[in-house]
C-alpha cells in the first residue's frame, strides 16, 4: 500500500489545548489587545548564554498560518465547536506586532527572545510553532558554538557538521550548525538550499568493498584531485603506512593530494599522535587528522588537553540531536522555552498586568525591552516606556507590524552568521566557557519590579 508524505498544514501546528483555548476566548467574548514573551529560564548546557536562531523559521510560520476548509471539517469532526467560530478562524490571519532578537544574537536567561502582541485568540494560537521554531534552532545554534569553542582550544580548528542520519530535523540542524560556526555541512540538500560548504569522507563500507584496504585506498586516490582516507576501518596504524604508500605513490603518478586521514574510533589521543608522526615522517605534513565517533564540546576539549594531534571535527549525532553529557550531569535535547502571557487591554482599553505566580517559575509581566551595556558588563530588562539607559544598546527589533513583515527583518544566512561570530567574539570569555561560575548579569529595572509587585497583588485579589 503506498502511503503519501504528511503535509504541512500551518493552522494544524498546534496542540489540541491552542484552539480549545481560543474557542473558550469566543464564547466570553475575551479577545483583547495581548503580549507574550518567547524566553527561556535556563541556560542550555550548563553554559551562561543562548545563541538565537529560527527567527526566519518563525515568520514564515506567522505569515502562513491559517485554516483551509479542509482543516475546518478536521477541527468540527473531533470537537464541537459553534460553526460561527469555525467561521472565525477561516478568516483569521496573525494582524499583530512581533518583536525579536535578530538571529545571531547573544542572549541570556529570562531575556524576551520574541515578543508577540496581538488579539488573544491570534497569540494564542502561535505558541506551540513559536516555541517550536525558535526553540530547535537557538539549542543546535548554541550547541554548535560550544562545539566549535571546544575546537579552538589552543589554534582555529574546523567543524564539519555531519549530523543528517541521526538528527529530528535535519535542515534545521544543518542552518542553524553554520549560523553556530560549523564550517560545513554533509547533508547536501541543506547545501543547496542554504549556500554551504558540503564535505565528505567515505565511509568504511566503501573500504570493505574491496579486497584489500591498500586496493579501496588507490580506487579513491586516482578518482579525485584531493581526497580523504578512512583509517579505522581494520587497523589504524597498520593503515597510515598503506595510506602513506598509496599517497606518495599517486602524487608521483597522477598528481593528486591527500589532503586528510579521519579517525572515527580507538584511542584518538595515542592514535592520532602516531598516525602524526608518520606523515610528517613522510613530508606529508600538511594532511589534515579529522576525528569523528559520537564527540561533544567535553570530550573534543578532553582530547585536545590530552594532547591529540587533531585538526578538525565532524559532529554528527551529539550535535544534531541537542544531546547533553551523562558524564557531567548536563541536559540536553531541548531548549525549554516557553511563551508566556505579560499585558493584556480589554475591550474597553483598560491595561492589565499578567503574570503566573509560581515560586522559580513565576514570571515578570509588562511589554519589556532589553538594553546591553556597550562592553558586556551587563543586561537591563525593563518596561518599554522607561527611558534607554545612556550608551546601552537596544537588543529587540520589530520584524512584523499590522502582520506584516519589516523589510530588512531577514537578512542572508551569510550575514547571520556573520553576526553570530562577532557577537561570540565580544562576549566575556567567562561567560564563553563550557561551564560557568558566575552567570551573566540581567538586572530588572525599578519600574519592572515595582509592576511585579502589583501584579502580585492583583494575582492575590482574584485566587
Amino acid at each position: 500500500m503506498h502511503r503519501r508524505a504528511p503535509s504541512l498544514h500551518p493552522g494544524l501546528m498546534t496542540d489540541m489545548y491552542h484552539p480549545d483555548s481560543a474557542y473558550v476566548s469566543w464564547r466570553t467574548g475575551r479577545n483583547g489587545l495581548t503580549t507574550f514573551d518567547l524566553y527561556t529560564r535556563t541556560a542550555p548546557f550548563g553554559g551562561a548564554y543562548l545563541l538565537v536562531a529560527g527567527l526566519e523559521a518563525a515568520l514564515e510560520f506567522v505569515q502562513s498560518f491559517r485554516y483551509t476548509a479542509e482543516e475546518l471539517k478536521f477541527l468540527a469532526r473531533i470537537r464541537d465547536y459553534d460553526a460561527a467560530f469555525l467561521d472565525e478562524l477561516a478568516e483569521m490571519r496573525f494582524t499583530g506586532e512581533i518583536l525579536a532578537l535578530p538571529e545571531g544574537s547573544i542572549a541570556f536567561p529570562n531575556e524576551p527572545i520574541m515578543r508577540v502582541t496581538a488579539p488573544f485568540r491570534e497569540a494564542i494560537l502561535l505558541e506551540a510553532g513559536l516555541l517550536q521554531a525558535i526553540g530547535l534552532s537557538t539549542l543546535i545554534a548554541t550547541k554548535a558554538s560550544r562545539i566549535v569553542y571546544a575546537a579552538e582550544h589552543g589554534k582555529r580548528r574546523r567543524v564539519a557538521e555531519f549530523a543528517f542520519r541521526r538528527a529530528q530535523e535535519p535542515m534545521t540542524v544543518a542552518r542553524a550548525s553554520y549560523i553556530g560556526g560549523c564550517a560545513s555541512t554533509s547533508l547536501l540538500n541543506a547545501a543547496y538550499e542554504f549556500r554551504l560548504p558540503a564535505t565528505g569522507t567515505v565511509p568504511h563500507a566503501l573500504i570493505e568493498l574491496f579486497p584489500s584496504e591498500e586496493e579501496a585506498f588507490e580506487a579513491v586516490a586516482q578518482a579525485y584531485n584531493r581526497y580523504t582516507l578512512l583509517l579505522d576501518t581494520y587497523d589504524q596504524r597498520q593503515a597510515i603506512h598503506t595510506a602513506i604508500e598509496v599517497a606518495l605513490r599517486t602524487q608521483e603518478t597522477l598528481g593528486h593530494t591527500l589532503a586528510a586521514v579521519r579517525l572515527d574510533s580507538g584511542d584518538l589521543v595515542a592514535d592520532s599522535k602516531y598516525v602524526r608522526e608518520q606523515l610528517d615522517k613522510a613530508d606529508l605534513t600538511n594532511v589534515r587528522i579529522l576525528a569523528s565517533g559520537d564527540l561533544d564540546e567535553w570530550k573534543i576539549l578532553e582530547l585536545l588537553e590530552a594532547g591529540a594531534e587533531i585538526d578538525s571535527f565532524g559532529i554528527g549525532t551529539m550535535l544534531g540531536t541537542g544531546a547533553g553529557s551523562v558524564e557531567h550531569g548536563i541536559a540536553g535535547g531541548a531548549l525549554g522555552a516557553v511563551y508566556k502571557e505579560v499585558w493584556y487591554v480589554d475591550e474597553s482599553g483598560t491595561e492589565y498586568p499578567k503574570m503566573k505566580l509560581a515560586g522559580a517559575k513565576s514570571t515578570w509581566p509588562g511589554k519589556k525591552e532589553i538594553y546591553r551595556h556597550p562592553h558586556w558588563e551587563e543586561d537591563i530588562i525593563q518596561l518599554s516606556h522607561e527611558a534607554r539607559p545612556d550608551n546601552y544598546q537596544r537588543l529587540l527589533r520589530p520584524v512584523m507590524r499590522n502582520g506584516e513583515m519589516i523589510p530588512g527583518s531577514l537578512p542572508p544566512l551569510s550575514e547571520i552568521r556573520e553576526l553570530a561570530q562577532q557577537n561570540l567574539q565580544q562576549l566575556p570569555e567567562q561567560y564563553r566557557s563550557l561551564t560557568v561560575e558566575q552567570p551573566y548579569p540581567v538586572h530588572f529595572s525599578e519600574g519592572l519590579q515595582s509592576l511585579r509587585k502589583q501584579a502580585v497583588q492583583l494575582v492575590g485579589k482574584s485566587i
